[in-house]
């Protein structure tokens, strides 16, 4: 993919709400080369409102890592429930898993960077790059102001790692501003959420977060912020190892 054309895909976004993003990735690459990739968070929650609104049709799928919260199943089920569909549920593959618990144990996370990316990688990536072959597209809820990795978040980017675009609808909008829509629209949420977690993935690397701190805070809370990434989503100079 050129950078020519990355660029001029960024140009027609540039100025254009979240829900004209969306109509615009539909028109551009086609409902059956688009996947919303979930975490069930408040960001994808707008994310997958807006979608079944335009295009009820398109794939929604969420990782389910093995160690996610009761809370993060509770909103599945709800979300289910409201739209009346089912948001696909992607595994990982349980030869690896066992391997890596036997090899390093249970939590392994809490001992080096090296671990923590490892499991990352056996729980999240592998599994996500599965969901996205054969697919031009994936939106994701990220935003600028969630942390110091995602400050340079563009509205559509080329995902090298994945070969597909990467499409973030909500690059620019507020915690205020997510918070308001889901209020507004009476949309499903992780109710963590009103617990203190503006973050929330693995129960084990997650926690609440004191009154000003950083958003991802509670992430991965004993690393230093810049390495806070799980290999999802970051920037190119952030690069994992």
């Amino acid at each position: 993919m050129s950078d020519t054309v990355n660029l001029e895909y960024q140009n027609e976004l540039a100025g254009k709400t979240s829900p004209e993003i969306l109509s615009w990735t539909l028109a551009r690459f086609g409902v059956d080369n688009i996947v919303l990739a979930t975490s069930l968070g408040a960001e994808d929650q707008v994310l997958a409102d807006m979608l079944v609104q335009l295009a009820p049709q398109v794939t929604i799928f969420t990782l389910d890592t093995g160690r996610l919260p009761e809370e993060t199943y509770e909103v599945l089920a709800e979300t289910n429930k409201k739209y009346d569909r089912h948001i696909a549920v992607a595994f990982p593959d349980a030869h690896d898993i066992e391997a890596m618990v036997n090899a390093k144990g249970p939590n392994l996370f809490y001992e080096s960077i090296e671990n923590r990316k490892l499991c990352c990688r056996l729980r999240k990536i592998v599994p996500l790059k599965r969901m996205l072959a054969g697919k031009a597209a994936w939106l994701t809820g990220l935003r600028r102001a969630q942390s110091v990795t995602r400050d340079r978040l563009e509205l559509i980017e080329w995902d090298q790692n994945n070969g597909l675009f990467k499409i973030n609808p909500l690059a620019d909008w507020s915690e205020e501003q997510v918070w308001k829509y889901i209020k507004t629209n009476n949309v499903p949420y992780n109710k963590l959420h009103d617990k203190g977690y503006p973050s929330i993935g693995c129960a084990p690397c997650t926690r609440a977060i004191a009154p000003g701190e950083d958003l991802r805070a509670g992430r991965w809370w004993w690393e230093l912020p810049e390495h806070k990434e799980c290999g999802l989503h970051f920037n190119k100079e952030a690069e994992p190892k």
